[in-house]
């Protein structure tokens, strides 16, 4: 029971740090006329990975890897079937060109990416699959790319859809700031802790508790981001949102926590990054198909399907 607590402290903590850190930057960046696409793909993706990056390293600290791995695959797959699929039921999402030609195939590059780095046995004949600390610099380096992709719009000042911020002063957004990522830290801590005693208690692979309970938690923010600018029809903010929490959870999470120690993969593993593969393709194929460049709330009903039969998976497995 006292476990159970920790981590439910953890999750209260990461989601409150969460949101104030991307109020207060949002608000920071809407002064220094950053366009509303950017704050999405960027300050808003950020805050709302934070608590997957949060939980990561010091996941990778503790030699955790099950939850490493875990959290980041399983996150991004919810971010794809779940939080899409009734972002899409409530509303229809229409892309722009810029999300639709870079950030959905970069994003579909980013799963692709994962299964190579841990196939060592199949592709190198390797004696075991890590995702070694040369492959996470790897990984920095494609999200230093996407930083700098991102910087372009912000230099070329395109003109985007209205976006809602709080309106907080300067030196209060900065105040604001370093609380969050305060929060973000404890709570990271108090998840880790939580769940790996509640893994051992239980006889529960540190994958699975990473898959389901963790990367639920951790992508609260992210669900509900997106449903709020699907229910305000700021389709864009809704799609950039998780477009950009996934490039940020493979390149820079999953990237960072390989630098800190690297993450073995375990064989039933390869299934979820096959899934996260598929999802992410599925994305790719929908928007690239159909008319104006649109997620449909048929696809949105197809991608929670398929979301039920995972989880369904991974629980009778």
């Amino acid at each position: 029971m006292l476990d159970l607590l920790i981590l439910l402290a953890g999750f209260v903590l990461l989601i409150y740090g969460a949101n104030t850190l991307v109020d207060s930057a949002s608000s920071l960046a809407h002064r220094l006329k950053v366009p509303n696409i950017v704050i999405g793909l960027t300050i808003v993706a950020f805050g709302t990975s934070s608590p997957e990056l949060a939980v990561n390293m010091m996941a990778a600290v503790n030699h955790n890897a099950g939850l490493v791995l875990g959290n980041v695959v399983g996150s991004n797959i919810l971010n794809i079937l779940l939080i899409l699929g009734i972002s899409a039921l409530i509303a229809p999402l229409a892309v722009k060109s810029n999300t639709t030609w870079i950030e959905v195939p970069l994003a579909f590059l980013a799963a692709l990416l994962v299964l190579t780095a841990a196939a060592d046995a199949f592709l190198d004949r390797a004696p075991e699959n890590v995702i070694t600390r040369s492959e996470g610099i790897v990984m920095i380096f494609f999200f230093i790319i996407f930083l700098v992709y991102t910087f372009q719009l912000i230099r070329r000042g395109s003109a985007d859809e209205p976006l809602e911020v709080k309106e907080y002063s300067t030196p209060k957004s900065i105040i604001f700031i370093v609380l969050g990522l305060a929060l973000l830290v404890l709570g990271g801590r108090f998840i880790v802790q939580g769940a790996t005693a509640i893994a051992a208690a239980m006889g529960i692979s540190e994958r699975i508790i990473g898959l389901t309970v963790i990367s639920i938690g951790t992508s609260l923010p992210e669900l509900a981001t997106s449903i709020i600018a699907a229910r305000k029809k700021n389709t864009d903010m809704a799609i950039g949102n998780i477009v950009g929490s996934n490039i940020f959870n493979v390149f820079f999470i999953l990237g960072a926590s390989a630098i800190v120690f690297p993450v073995p993969v375990v064989g039933p593993s390869f299934f979820d990054l096959a899934v996260h593969i598929l999802a992410s393709a599925l994305l790719f194929l929908f928007i690239f198909t159909g008319r104006g460049h649109r997620l449909e709330r048929w696809e949105g009903g197809l991608f929670l399907g398929l979301y039920v039969v995972y989880i369904g998976y991974l629980v009778m497995g």
